[in-house]
């Protein structure tokens, strides 16, 4: 198995003052910035990156956020770049680059340097972007999924092509030639995250891209795999472990209890505070994209019992507490534990889903930075070499799909 680290880069402290409401102001003006505890988060987070290259992950998992405390790569490729001279061997996951906000060449630019200048280890995700985001840009939701389907185009011809064109709806492009190109020949992985929506799985599907995917319930993780290994299937390919990387929260400690009580504080703060910046209103109602992001037969082929947790309810995780997060831990969605039953557990939801790849969740919430650097050493002597070693072999649901 793979094992990557997902890192949101949080601005590096907690916001105390908003944890009563559990509500971040937004937008959040400018007096409540400090340079110096930013230039600080990038420093650290930077280290934790030679850390992991050091102790043999297998990757880091980067993003694309704006206008928020909770995760402050705006620029994934620029962080990219930095890690580049800071690790030798760290593969660099961007989940992802949000498609349609930006101009493609440019993104196909800035990639294809972060390629050459990691000499090979990027992994270009691409992402559609959250509610926040349209409004930061001004793009129209409903343009949404033209505006990414036509921009990966544009970024597969500028990485493949010897010299291409383009006379899009959105972009328009004559004769060109990009420089350089991309270290990966033809080009670097593209991964892209479900979300749930037929749409998407399907467009994976065509284009064999690798699926990251969150295990919100079997059910209906068992219904996108199965619909994946289909629209696989009908333009020519076959489902492999390799298609798939599966997303985890995860924190190694002497136990269960032990392992709440270190990570509980962080990871409550992130779940009733930090995530929801921009993206839900005060009163805990969620921000909607609005009619024309989503097709009202996004989620036809999910099994009629798994339909009611295919969507996000943020205010309701905004309200959790640690009852909750206990009931979690006992239930199996939250991966805390001993080395044993951590490696267990991981290798355990791998199988099930038939996923070659984890991308685990164990600094959310801003975590203290030592508390992060030991986990990760932690993790990384008593969990990784066991994942690692582990390979999966089989994707179960793509079986019973064919029997």
């Amino acid at each position: 198995m793979k094992v990557y680290v997902f890192d949101l880069m949080a601005y590096g402290r907690q916001f105390d003052e908003f944890r009563a409401k559990r509500y971040i102001p937004y937008p959040l003006p400018r007096r409540h910035f400090d340079p110096e505890i930013a230039a600080r988060t990038f420093e650290e987070h930077l280290e934790a990156w030679e850390e992991m290259d050091r102790l043999g992950y297998d990757g880091v998992g980067l993003n694309e956020h704006h206008t928020t405390v909770h995760g402050l790569m705006n620029s994934p490729n620029m962080m990219a770049a930095a890690a580049a001279q800071r690790t030798k061997r760290l593969k660099l996951l961007v989940l992802g680059h949000l498609l349609p906000m930006h101009n493609p060449l440019r993104l196909a630019e800035e990639i294809a340097m972060a390629d050459v200048m990691s000499r090979g280890r990027v992994l270009a995700g691409i992402a559609r972007g959250a509610p926040r985001e349209y409004g930061v840009f001004n793009v129209p939701p409903p343009e949404s999924r033209a505006r990414f389907e036509e921009a990966h185009t544009i970024i597969m011809k500028a990485w493949t092509e010897e010299v291409f064109s383009h006379e899009g709806r959105f972009w328009s492009f004559k004769d060109i030639a990009i420089w350089p190109r991309p270290y990966q020949q033809p080009h670097p992985p593209v991964w892209i995250p479900f979300t749930g929506s037929q749409e998407t799985i399907e467009w994976a599907g065509k284009h064999n891209l690798t699926a990251v995917i969150t295990d919100a319930t079997p059910g209906l993780t068992e219904d996108i795999v199965g619909h994946f290994a289909r629209s696989l299937a009908h333009a020519g390919h076959r489902i492999t472990p390799d298609h798939l990387c599966v997303v985890a929260d995860a924190f190694v400690a002497d136990g269960k209890a032990a392992a709440i009580a270190e990570y509980a504080p962080s990871y409550l703060y992130f779940t009733q505070t930090l995530w929801h910046h921009g993206t839900i209103t005060e009163a805990g109602k969620n921000v909607e994209l609005g009619a024309g992001y989503a097709a009202t037969s996004s989620h036809d082929y999910v099994r009629p019992e798994n339909r009611t947790v295919g969507g996000l309810d943020r205010s309701k995780i905004r309200m959790m507490e640690i009852g909750d997060v206990e009931a979690r831990v006992e239930s199996g969605k939250l991966h805390f534990g001993s080395p044993k039953e951590v490696t267990d557990r991981l290798i355990a939801l791998a199988e099930r889903v038939g996923a070659e790849s984890v991308l685990i969740n164990m600094n959310n919430g801003a975590m203290p930075h030592a508390q992060y650097m030991d986990q990760l050493r932690r993790f990384g002597r008593e969990v990784l070499p066991a994942l690692q070693a582990h390979r999966i072999t089989r994707v179960p649901v793509a079986e019973h799909s064919a029997a």
